[in-house]
């Protein structure tokens, strides 16, 4: 089986034969039920070829989709369309000229194809120009294919000026899809994310965003349905590989790359797909997609708003939270969601929102260890050495030489980092211990309080309270005042108390106090 890694092309991957997951009844009903389309997904998870797909039906190319779901539908009109392609994948927005000179490069193209070149109009009334051009000389209406919108957008969060700019850049070109619906047989546009309110779509009220309607939750991804049968001899080839039954390999696979739910109705997830393709084609279970780099900016939003790391990984948010992003928004949660690091795990009816967490243990792993060097020593091996030693403390029960340990990691935190407050403090312990691999909970709810930090090992606890600028003393009293053992009074394990007092000026911990319960 040839392992389409990389490719994005349907044509090119249908006519050298890689594997292609039969998506086409879902392209069909794409096509038949509607016109204007929105489709968020996270990256690498095949949103590039699914609009390919849609590209060759609409160039009527039928003989490549011989033995697939759509060519059995008799009513598809395989005629040729005039096509807008444009991808925004391809370039580095880092300053306001790229998007411009992209955006003329595209319609130069385009007006030298149609022979209406305009190139005095802004860049909305250019595109209007186009698709009338288009429309007039090809006797057909024209379809918009649009790959990675918000890239732009993206590149620029935490540039206020240059968002503006795309901002007004993108939502004059966009503005073209209602202006010239006339003209216009179908248009989809794919992103991560999806900027809402007064920002790119503010205008586009025709999109439908199907990111969250079941009937396409598994329009890009692996089923688990379509993972057993597609491939069904690799799972035996990896599993022999490795040492495991198949039984075991197929519940690796669904606890590494599983989990996505884009809907709160859909009872299954879906695996990633690039994940999938990489484990497969190297008989090796990694992290593939963390290997492809994680945005800098999902780090930036969490420092530069103090979110609490704990809060994030169990979020409660409305669909309202969950569907739109807002350049200037601060809170970070739909960004994190959409980008794929997040995805729904539940959800309250009675209330309306969704409770979010990791997908899977590849993106949980290798979300905390991106995070490591911006909340730990920026020397990520040390980190690593000391938080394996940290490890060991916690497991043989020394809090003693754990906390000495954390002392001497917080001492080395970088210095652009703002621990001016305890959920600062808290959000560093956070990083630790998730690392570290063990159960552990910030702002563990009782019934008269909170435990800042609780962990628990198969043999020991520990509850663990913080102060900043306060006493040691303090946090331990605050421990037995609150009855914060009460839950754990029938439970045989060994609990040990910590009070930990950070100083604000000396960066780390002021003094440490330890008492067996």
């Amino acid at each position: 089986m040839k392992l389409p890694i990389g490719i994005q092309s349907f044509e090119s991957l249908r006519k050298d034969g890689y594997l292609y997951i039969d998506k086409t009844e879902l392209v069909y009903s794409l096509i038949n039920q509607g016109r204007y389309y929105f489709l968020s997904r996270p990256r690498r998870f095949g949103k590039s070829l699914l609009i390919s797909t849609i590209k060759a039906v609409f160039e009527g190319k039928r003989e490549l989709f011989k033995g697939l779901a759509i060519d059995s539908k008799e009513d598809v009109d395989w005629t040729p369309r005039p096509i807008l392609h444009l991808d925004l994948n391809t370039n580095k927005y880092d300053k306001a000229d790229v998007l411009t000179d992209k955006l003329n490069k595209s319609l130069e193209d385009w007006e030298k194809l149609y022979d209406c070149a305009r190139p005095d109009l802004p860049h909305g009334m250019r595109l209007e120009n186009v698709i009338q051009a288009a429309r007039e000389k090809t006797g057909h209406r024209v379809v918009i294919l649009v790959d990675e919108y918000d890239k732009p957008m993206l590149q620029a969060i935490g540039n206020e000026t240059l968002q503006k700019e795309y901002r007004a850049t993108l939502k004059g070109f966009y503005g073209a899809l209602k202006s010239m619906d006339e003209c216009i047989k179908f248009a989809m546009l794919t992103g991560v994310t999806k900027f809402g309110k007064v920002s790119v779509f503010s205008d586009l009220n025709n999109l439908m965003d199907i990111s969250m309607l079941p009937r396409y939750h598994d329009i890009c991804g692996i089923t688990e349905k379509e993972l057993l049968s597609v491939f069904d001899k690799q799972i035996d080839g990896l599993a022999g590989d490795n040492g495991l039954s198949r039984e075991e390999c197929i519940a690796k696979l669904k606890k590494m790359y599983d989990g996505y739910h884009f809907d709160e109705f859909s009872k299954h997830g879906i695996y990633n797909p690039f994940s999938v393709l990489n484990t497969f084609n190297s008989n090796i279970f990694r992290s593939y997609w963390f290997e492809t780099g994680t945005p800098t900016y999902l780090v930036e939003l969490l420092r530069k708003h103090h979110y609490d790391l704990e809060r994030m990984a169990h979020a409660d948010v409305t669909s309202d939270i969950l569907n739109s992003i807002d350049a200037e928004s601060s809170n970070p949660i739909p960004v994190i969601y959409q980008s794929g690091y997040l995805t729904i795990k539940g959800y309250k009816e009675r209330f309306k929102k969704y409770v979010l967490g990791f997908p899977n243990e590849e993106v949980e792993e290798g979300f905390i260890k991106y995070l490591a060097p911006f909340y730990l020593d920026n020397q990520s091996k040390r980190s690593e050495f000391d938080v394996e030693a940290f490890s060991e403390d916690v497991e043989q029960g020394n809090p003693e030489q754990f906390c000495m340990r954390l002392k001497s990691l917080l001492a080395s935190a970088p210095y652009d980092m703002e621990l001016d407050n305890e959920g600062n403090y808290r959000n560093v312990i956070w990083v630790i211990f998730k690392m570290m691999g063990f159960y552990s909970q910030c702002e563990y709810k009782t019934s008269d309080g909170r435990i800042d930090l609780l962990i628990e090992t198969p043999d020991y606890r520990y509850v663990i309270e913080f102060k900043l600028d306060g006493t040691a003393e303090q946090a331990l009293q605050q421990i037995k005042d609150k009855q914060y053992l009460l839950p754990f009074t029938l439970d045989s394990k060994k609990t040990y108390m910590v009070g930990i007092n950070f100083a604000k000026e000396q960066r780390t911990i002021e003094k440490y106090l330890i008492e067996e319960a």
